[in-house]
């Protein structure tokens, strides 16, 4: 890997101060588990720090950061063998994981979204816990955006259906 000029270090360490909390709260939800969250953010970074040089830094420094997040994440789910058997199912009510709000609806919403395929999770995860809009999530995943709204109406029709009555408290964006 190749090491960046010590301005560039110095604001990639600031970029990461900053936004690894929200990003980590993403790669959460869209993984499904903690651990896997967490290598799903730190091959993320690994990636964001190679191209920090060529990124602008203002707002499309958190965009990049996302998009190769989401496309890790897609691209990572397409190459696990069908062969691989877990070790050990990872109970997420142990975990010590706060993305706030009430613990109990988390877990819900999280088991909930374990249930959808990637690119449903990553379309729900993104318009209601991050508050993107319908164009911007179509960039991050490379599909038009009517194809979002297509996979953000079948996931929500799965996830109510999962939910029941706690659905109401979690299905409006956090950025209208």
């Amino acid at each position: 890997m190749t090491r960046l000029a010590a301005t560039d270090e110095e604001e990639f360490r600031e970029f990461v101060t900053a936004r690894a909390g929200q990003l980590f709260k993403v790669a959460y939800f869209i993984a499904g588990d903690y651990h896997d969250a967490q290598d799903l953010l730190q091959t993320s970074l690994a990636k964001l720090y190679v191209a920090w040089p060529r990124i602008e830094r203002s707002q499309a420094a958190e965009a990049y950061a996302r998009k190769v997040l989401l496309r890790t994440y897609l691209s990572q789910r397409r190459l696990k063998r069908s062969s691989e058997v877990p070790v050990d199912a990872h109970d997420l009510a142990g975990r010590k994981v706060d993305p706030g709000g009430d613990h109990d609806l988390q877990l819900s919403l999280a088991a909930a979204l374990r249930q959808l395929p990637p690119r449903n999770r990553a379309v729900v995860v993104l318009h209601y816990l991050e508050g993107h809009d319908t164009a911007t999530i179509a960039d991050y995943l490379n599909t038009t955006p009517s194809a979002v709204k297509s996979l953000n109406t079948r996931s929500l029709r799965l996830l109510r259906a999962q939910l029941g009555e706690s659905r109401d408290a979690l299905f409006s964006p956090q950025n209208p």
